[in-house]
């Protein structure tokens, strides 16, 4: 037992008591007499450091600090799908039926629902060896997706019993006895704490596209399945609605969405939207593959860390059963803040900013557990991890943001200039980047179709590099100044960004393009351009014609290939654009 002698905050510092059981560090502790959860981050001679993720208001001098024996962990089992947590994986919806409105203090509730029973289907017999990971058997948790129930790490052995039936997480449906004879009882539930990464069998390089439904991600900055993406942006640019889309529309199995020290209306928000929404594959609720994490930045700033590691185990777990998962964290700055104060409470010395020293390798170890696995029992899974950063004032170059940019793949810095004029996704498509361009094109080039759409690519993002030049050039001589070629480049990239990247998150038709729709829609773009290029060189004492092409009917027909709702419709209108601009060489002047 220990006894409390300081209280900073979310930072509380106990006595250890001589003859007392020792205390551990990272374990977990119940604080005063509400049992407060806590866990142990310093232990300095007789007494230690207690990080608490509860509010700590009312809490005294002098109360008893509980040691509970295990590091801090999660439920995982049948249940989590739909479900609404908080950071400590407590679940809102059960609290709110216990205090209303607030969480109260002290409150520890089942993470998952012990009295709901499950219709478990096994798929082994009594006899088989087992081992950790083997699969034995499944659950429909929702109507679509299986749960599978796997052996746990630490215990592999012989089948000596094993049910189908209805059972709830905590009822015993199988037994495995071991070499020693040991006989080790099998659950539909069990614990992993939190801050220890899921084993695997090995690493794999992505080999699968993350579609995100967003055309400037898919085109031009693509991310691949178990890659990690870092969406920094200043307040107001887009970032919780940059994620929410990607939540909606990817093509990831599974989503696990971690709101961490954001508003809470951007979460209530999240919470009375997905309900509603319709898997745009399946037709089924979105919300039947999808695990909400709720640590907004009116609860206890000290959960935010267990928050960001609460949504990577859950992701880990489903990632483990072959599926793929995306992690969405919003956002990875409020984490990092919450380090800093606990840090400062602590009497750490400060580094860059009064962020820890040790920020960097914190931020790369959580992106490091993202990433395409063999899982223990030989299938491919994997963790796709997309944190936002929002920097103050917008600066890229402050400690998290650059800290992220070292630890991810895709750089998708959001722009306040294009967000104010209502372009969105307002991603910066000169300061973004992706390091997965080569795997995806070597992807794309399999179909002619795919091959084309790369080179449509690169010219593409030429043309949009060569527009800033000619608009500094456009300042000094006028429009007037400038040839058909450099007209050509202006009218081009034009489309490029209204008609093509600027995507209506509020459209029932646009916020959702298709992969195949998303390559239509640049090949038509393209395809202009290049008929226009050379009706220019084969008439080119015409010095009107890309003024005379890009007349307001055809400026509205590009402009509305987004709201076509198939692609043969974006095809079909793209033939006669391209068709009219191959017809401008006949142009008499």
């Amino acid at each position: 037992m220990l006894k409390i002698t300081q209280i900073s905050g979310p930072l509380v510092t106990a006595q250890i008591e001589l003859g007392g059981k020792s205390p551990q560090l990272l374990e977990t502790v119940y604080v005063g007499h509400k049992k407060l959860l806590g866990e142990i981050v310093k232990i300095l001679g007789d007494e230690c450091k207690i990080q608490v993720y509860e509010e700590t208001a009312g809490l005294q001098v002098g109360e008893p600090v509980e040691l509970r024996g295990e590091l801090l962990s999660v439920e995982l089992g049948p249940g989590m799908l739909g479900t609404i947590f908080d950071g400590i994986q407590r679940p809102l919806e059960a609290i709110d039926k216990i205090t209303p409105i607030f969480i109260g203090a002290g409150l520890h509730v089942p993470s998952l629902d012990r009295n709901k029973k499950w219709n478990f289907e096994a798929i082994v017999e009594i006899g088989e060896k087992v081992f950790p990971g083997t699969q034995i058997g499944k659950v429909m948790e929702t109507e679509l997706l299986e749960h599978k129930i796997l052996i746990p790490v630490g215990i592999q052995g012989t089948i000596t019993k094993i049910d189908s039936g209805a059972f709830t997480v905590e009822d015993i449906i199988a037994e495995v006895e071991d070499d020693q004879g040991n006989k080790h009882q099998i659950k539909m539930m069990h614990k992993w704490p939190v801050k220890v990464a899921r084993p695997i069998r090995t690493r794999l390089s992505p080999k699968k596209i993350f579609q995100t439904g967003q055309r400037v991600v898919d085109s031009f900055f693509p991310i691949m399945l178990g890659g990690t993406v870092s969406t920094p942006g200043p307040f107001g640019a887009g970032k919780t609605f940059t994620q929410q889309q990607f939540a909606k529309w990817s093509n990831a199995q599974i989503v696990v969405y971690v709101g961490c020290g954001e508003r809470g209306n951007e979460m209530t928000e999240m919470v009375k939207l997905f309900p509603k929404l319709e898997d745009p594959r399946t037709g089924r609720p979105l919300m039947e593959r999808t695990v909400l994490i709720a640590n907004t930045s009116n609860m206890p700033i000290a959960a935010r860390e267990a928050s960001i590691y609460t949504g990577m185990t859950i992701a880990e777990y489903f990632r483990d059963m072959g599926y793929d998962v995306v992690l969405m964290a919003d956002s990875t700055s409020r984490w990092a803040e919450a380090m800093r104060e606990i840090s400062s409470r602590m009497g750490e010395m400060p580094s860059e900013e009064g962020y820890p020293a040790y920020l960097s390798s914190r931020i790369a170890a959580f992106y490091e557990r993202a990433g395409v696995v063999q899982t223990l029992n030989g299938v491919e899974g994997s963790v796709t991890a997309i944190g936002t950063v929002s920097p103050a004032g917008g600066d890229f170059s402050e400690p998290v943001t650059q800290a992220s940019l070292k630890s991810t793949q895709v750089f998708l810095a959001l722009d306040e200039k294009l967000a104010s004029k209502r372009h969105y996704p307002a991603i910066n498509w000169q300061t973004s980047y992706s390091l997965y361009e080569d795997q995806f094109n070597e992807l794309v080039s399999e179909s002619d179709m795919g091959k084309q759409f790369v080179e449509d690519r690169k010219l593409a993002k030429k043309l949009l590099s060569k527009e800033d030049e000619l608009l500094e050039m456009v300042k000094l001589v006028g429009m007037d100044g400038l040839d058909n070629i450099d007209r050509l480049v202006l009218e081009t990239s034009r489309s490029i960004r209204e008609d093509y990247l600027q995507q209506n998150g509020f459209d029932a038709t646009d916020t959702y393009c298709s992969f195949e729709k998303t390559q239509a829609m640049l090949a038509v773009i393209m395809g202009v351009h290049r008929a226009l290029e050379q009706a220019i060189e084969n008439n080119p004492e015409h010095e009107t014609l890309v003024a005379d092409f890009f007349v307001p009917a055809v400026r509205n027909k590009l402009a509305n290939l987004k709201y076509n709702k198939t692609v043969e419709e974006v095809e079909k209108d793209g033939e006669e654009l391209i068709r009219k601009a191959m017809s401008m060489s006949e142009v008499e002047v």
